[in-house]
């Protein structure tokens, strides 16, 4: 195991072991819905935003433990974000991760309410007083998570996306669609691990560009999968942007060419990076993987 995967397999269990231990108990009359969410929530992934947290709160100097609250907050939102994503009045999949959806699972009330609760349980979770942190570092923390979650970012880009099905759009809207929807919750994880730490201007701007290309890179490889990947590795149906007629990169530059781009922006990501007296090998090594990765 390279240096890479072991951090990367650290901060996963750290974050794993968090997230076992932050849900309420079920142990209630309103058991099911606790239950569907600790179904999502806990249904593995691959931690790519609470792993951005805590790897750019210890590069610019803080405790990656102390910003587990926003990394934990974050992987729920993504979790909401899924749930909702696979519902039949969104994109209708009946897999998420290898097993069946949410709504599948528990049907679609308890699925829609489940969402609804790991959002609202998300700023439960990022508000809880943090000891090293001060109160006015938190409190942007959680402003943060709210622009990302909301109808500026992560609401705003599947906006764009339903209203966008069986319609031709043009580059610049599709890289302004993916900003918002995949790119705003990967870019408030970097901002959030350099708020936890204290982190300078100069650091947070090189954070955000980074973040940026970074969720870019990673949503143009997700329509190359959907495209081609294999679904059992990918534990999702493939073909979905096609069966909903959605423009993605692949239909804008072709296959090819949507892997050369994916290539290109993580290098744009990488060279965000320079100028600072980081060790970055981390960060470079993970936007590598993202490029090529199979799932």
């Amino acid at each position: 195991m390279t240096r890479f995967e072991e951090t990367k397999a650290d901060y996963k269990r750290l974050v794993e072991g968090y997230l076992e231990t932050s849900l309420p108990s079920a142990d209630c009359i309103q058991h099911s819905v606790l239950d569907a969410m600790q179904y999502s929530l806990l249904a593995g992934g691959k931690r790519l935003r609470a792993i951005l947290v805590l790897e750019f709160c210890r590069l610019c100097g803080g405790k990656p433990e102390a910003a587990l609250p926003f990394a934990a907050a974050l992987e729920m939102i993504h979790a909401y974000s899924l749930i909702h994503d696979d519902l039949p009045c969104m994109d209708d999949d009946d897999l998420r991760r290898g097993k069946p959806s949410c709504h599948i699972a528990y049907g679609e009330a308890i699925a829609l309410l489940a969402g609804d609760g790991l959002l609202t349980y998300a700023f439960e979770t990022a508000s809880r007083p943090i000891l090293e942190l001060p109160p006015q570092r938190q409190l942007r923390a959680v402003q943060e998570l709210s622009k990302a979650a909301g109808t500026y970012g992560m609401i705003g880009g599947q906006v764009v996306d339903i209203e966008h099905e069986d319609t031709s759009i043009d580059r610049e809207t599709l890289a302004l669609l993916h900003k918002m929807k995949t790119g705003a919750l990967i870019r408030a994880a970097a901002r959030l691990g350099c708020i936890a730490a204290g982190a300078s201007p100069e650091q947070e701007e090189a954070a955000d560009r980074y973040a940026q290309n970074l969720g870019l890179a990673f949503q143009i490889t997700d329509d190359i999968l959907d495209a081609v990947g294999d679904e059992a590795l990918l534990g999702k149906p493939v073909g979905s942007d096609a069966d909903n007629h959605k423009t993605t990169y692949v239909t804008l530059l072709g296959l090819e060419g949507a892997k050369q781009e994916a290539l290109r922006i993580t290098e744009a990501a990488k060279s965000a990076l320079l100028g600072l007296d980081w060790d970055c090998g981390f960060l470079c090594s993970l936007a590598d993987s993202l490029a090529v990765r199979q799932f």
